[in-house]
């Protein structure tokens, strides 16, 4: 590794925001890495074979993995810097299709949330979900203000309501939620669909844009535990909601409960509102879920 990569990943680092202490490990992991010829090439052959899609993601994240057991270092850790060091040439890549390079950080904050996320449920910075950075390499997924949005096609049975038709494998936007700590009231969230509006060309041609989503944050029975001025139960108006299904685990737990998600009910964290309603709901025998809802936009207001 040459010093101005270095220099890059350190950079690329303090742009998003990652903590000092998982700065200097990671820096020190790098170094590591590329000072032993054998190891670095195989981050440079997969790295190549991933950006210019000729290698399988699943591929490459194993192999990597498996440097863990020679190199001393978490398998978390080593996919955070392959992760990371692929970002070069993507950066690259967004400057060639003309994108604001703001919309390039704003996306890649992504790195700082999932690490972040890995501290707390695995105890090690990294990321245990990389396979999820597939559709940030391939320039499939973008953050356009507190959401980020994939273009996809509908994959349900036909949508009709007051006069609109959505059929199946038509044109949708599923988004995502990352827990950046961004706001996440109304005005957040119009700002959001309006960005993806115009980022997606409608703002020239006009016309409606399906947002599709599909999170534990839209299942029907957390408007039996919240409280009415919750920004979540605001959120949920933004959709139509049109299925809403219980899950017998709650899979989600560690994005509310962190490192005590498997925990059993009564001991669950209640230092949160949010914490504390969904604590007390499975500890009484309920029972959590995930929601898909769409949303109808038109590029200034959501049409119900």
């Amino acid at each position: 590794m040459n010093a101005d990569f270095l220099d890059y990943i350190r950079n690329f680092m303090d742009r998003i925001g990652i903590p000092l202490e998982a700065r200097n490990e990671i820096l020190e992991a790098e170094k590591k890495i590329f000072s032993l010829k054998n190891i670095s090439a195989v981050f440079e052959k997969y790295k190549t074979g991933v950006m210019n899609r000729k290698t399988g993601f699943d591929e490459a994240l194993a192999a990597i993995g498996a440097l863990g057991g020679t190199l001393g270092i978490s398998v978390y850790t080593l996919h955070f810097i392959f992760l990371i060091n692929c970002t070069d040439i993507l950066r690259a890549s967004y400057k060639k299709r003309h994108i604001d390079e703001q919309i390039f950080w704003d996306t890649m904050d992504d790195f700082r949330c999932k690490l972040l996320e890995c501290r707390e449920v695995k105890g090690v910075w990294g990321t245990f979900v990389p396979l999820w950075y597939a559709g940030f390499l391939h320039m499939e997924r973008f953050a356009l203000g507190r959401f980020q949005y994939e273009e996809r096609q509908f994959e349900e049975d036909t949508y009709k309501k007051n006069g609109i038709i959505l059929n199946k494998g038509d044109k949708v936007y599923n988004f995502h939620i990352p827990a950046s700590g961004g706001k996440f009231d109304r005005a957040a969230r119009l700002e959001s669909y309006r960005r993806a509006y115009e980022f997606y060309g409608y703002g020239e041609k006009g016309g409606i844009m399906f947002l599709v989503c599909c999170s534990w944050l839209l299942y029907k029975g957390l408007r039996d535990i919240l409280p009415p001025g919750s920004n979540i139960l605001d959120f949920m108006n933004d959709f139509d909601i049109v299925s809403s299904t219980e899950d017998e685990n709650f899979g989600d737990g560690w994005r509310v409960f962190g490192k005590h998600y498997g925990l059993p009910p009564e001991q669950l964290p209640t230092d949160t509102s949010l914490r504390r309603a969904i604590a007390g709901r499975l500890s009484s025998g309920g029972k959590m879920g995930t929601g898909f809802g769409i949303i109808v936009f038109d590029g200034n207001k959501i049409i119900k």
